[in-house]
């Protein structure tokens, strides 16, 4: 039996029935295997079903799906639906936190400490929050994908929470970039939550497999610069960036 929220997905499915496309309730119980044409669903009722179903489980219901039963729409529904999205990917850098926060976020700077933007266009500042443009290198079939991020930061706890402005191929992502003092330097870790729209082209156990992967590349290529900008200051006798108000922060 396919259980969602502790309860039955045949019971979710009538329950929206019910609530919000008019359906009798005592017919469904008495023809469990009736297609939701014989329990008198119309097709202003399927669209209402499958506005509820997109937004509930990010599931796209077919235009034909007047003739499935309530279990069938409910398998349907649970072999479609996937859990959100969740990573956590982390580096120790050797370098003090100051740095590291200095230098990871000063987004306008972010081509030289990422390998896959190419352009970083800043829209708006407003305190510590700040919007931009990230614009990638163009993938194996010369596509560049662009969208806009939103990321608030936060100097005193070091912590910097993100999401994305375009969702693009997403229903949302959000991402927290959390910093902490420990043996060997600084630990960096970012995590990712988020949901893929129905229409994208990887569901989210892809996606999942996909950042996981980049998150493991992009850490070490950044940890290999923040250390050498770290070194390159120590030689230079240049103080650590501290708690004072800088660039990065005015985000």
């Amino acid at each position: 039996m396919t259980v969602t929220h502790g309860r039955p997905m045949t019971a979710e499915i009538t329950d929206i029935l019910v609530a919000h496309c008019g359906l009798d309730a005592d017919a469904a119980a008495r023809a469990p295997a009736a297609s939701l044409e014989e329990l008198g669903m119309d097709s202003l009722a399927l669209l209402e079903l499958s506005a509820v179903v997109a937004d509930r489980w990010q599931v796209s219901i077919p235009e034909q799906a007047g003739h499935l039963s309530i279990p069938a729409v409910a398998d349907l529904v649970t072999n479609r639906a996937d859990p959100p999205g969740h990573t956590e990917n982390s580096v120790v850098i050797d370098a003090p936190l100051a740095v590291v926060w200095d230098v990871t976020n000063d987004v306008a700077n972010w081509t030289e400490l990422f390998t896959e933007y190419a352009v970083v266009e800043i829209l708006h500042r407003d305190g510590h929050t700040v919007r931009f443009r990230l614009t990638m290198y163009p993938d194996e079939n010369g596509v560049s994908w662009s969208w806009v991020s939103e990321r608030t930061s936060d100097p005193v706890s070091r912590q910097v929470r993100a999401h994305r402005v375009e969702t693009g191929p997403f229903e949302y992502m959000r991402i927290h970039w959390r910093y902490t003092e420990e043996a060997g330097g600084t630990r960096m870790t970012w995590t990712q939550d988020f949901a893929m729209k129905p229409t994208a082209p990887v569901d989210n156990p892809a996606m999942t497999e996909r950042i996981n992967t980049n998150s493991v590349i992009q850490l070490a290529v950044i940890k290999d610069r923040v250390e050498r900008i770290a070194r390159q200051r120590a030689d230079q006798g240049h103080p650590a960036a501290g708690d004072e108000s800088t660039e990065a922060d005015d985000e």
